[in-house]
């Protein structure tokens, strides 16, 4: 019986002034071959985490990379690429002052160790300013009397400003009327975000993310959303280096750095499982 290693790792854990982010957690699983995209697909369905990435070993420092959600397969995901640069280096399969490039669906992604911070280079995702459908705003459960709410299309993420983070901190969306209206409005997630209630938490933004159109409810530190985030927060705070901070239960901490047409996404990691795979 084949064993395969896999690992569980958080992403994007950090401290805040009233606790700790304990991140978002995905699988790792280190191939030593390309499987297909079935029995990939059945190992995430097994893990039943939000994303599980699937690393196979080029060359030198190049790794094909491939992530599934329970439910489907994505074209990028910031947290499981950052759980995989971490399992990589923690695992001593590539050394610690050597970059990694990662071929996949969104091209190649280049991941650097900078002391207990791991940085992502990402595409830049720019929203741009549509209409909100009254039925998106109601599933999410934003109230009319805040509104109206600017919103965005960034890629294939819809992007949302609430009125500030005490809003955002009480959204309880209907996850089943939710998950009809993206897959009706040809979508992969929502995110919803706003300005720090107060100063001195040590982030700049707040955001949660939802999609279950695609099996995650709500996803708890979603590296992927910052790419949009990042120019979206830059350009109206006049900043390029900035933290923000996903206000889910575990809660996720992410540094962004927006370099125009590139976002570099940072955060810390943490294994809180090693294993074998006996499928």
């Amino acid at each position: 019986m084949t064993k395969t290693p896999i690992f569980i790792v958080d992403a994007f854990v950090g401290e805040l002034p009233w606790g700790r982010a304990r991140g978002n957690a995905a699988a790792v699983v280190l191939l030593d071959e390309a499987r297909e995209a079935e029995w990939m697909q059945e190992v995430a369905a097994e893990m039943n985490l939000s994303e599980t990435a699937f690393v196979v070993h080029k060359s030198e420092e190049n790794f094909n990379l491939r992530w599934f959600t329970p439910e489907t397969e994505v074209e990028l995901c910031g947290h499981a690429t950052l759980a995989s640069a971490h399992v990589l280096w923690e695992t001593a399969r590539a050394g610690r002052d050597q970059s990694l490039r990662f071929h996949t669906l969104s091209g190649v992604l280049t991941a650097q160790s900078e002391g207990e911070w791991i940085a992502l280079d990402f595409p830049s995702r720019e929203a741009e300013a549509c209409d909100l459908p009254d039925e998106l705003r109601d599933a999410l459960g934003l109230e009319t009397q805040y509104g109206p709410y600017p919103s965005f299309r960034a890629a294939d993420d819809w992007l949302i400003e609430a009125a500030g983070e005490g809003q955002i901190d009480f959204l309880r969306p209907d996850f089943s009327a939710l998950t009809q209206i993206s897959r009706t409005l040809n979508g992969r997630g929502v995110i919803v975000t706003a300005q720090p209630q107060y100063e001195g938490n040590g982030y700049d933004f707040v955001s949660r993310f939802f999609a279950p159109a695609i099996g995650i409810d709500e996803d708890s530190a979603t590296g992927s959303a910052h790419a949009a985030l990042a120019p979206f927060w830059g350009a109206r705070l006049g900043k390029r280096e900035m933290t923000g901070f996903q206000a889910s239960k575990r809660g996720g901490l992410v540094r962004v750095h927006w370099r125009d047409s590139r976002v570099e996404i940072a955060g810390q990691a943490l294994t809180s499982l090693r294993g074998e795979l006996c499928i």
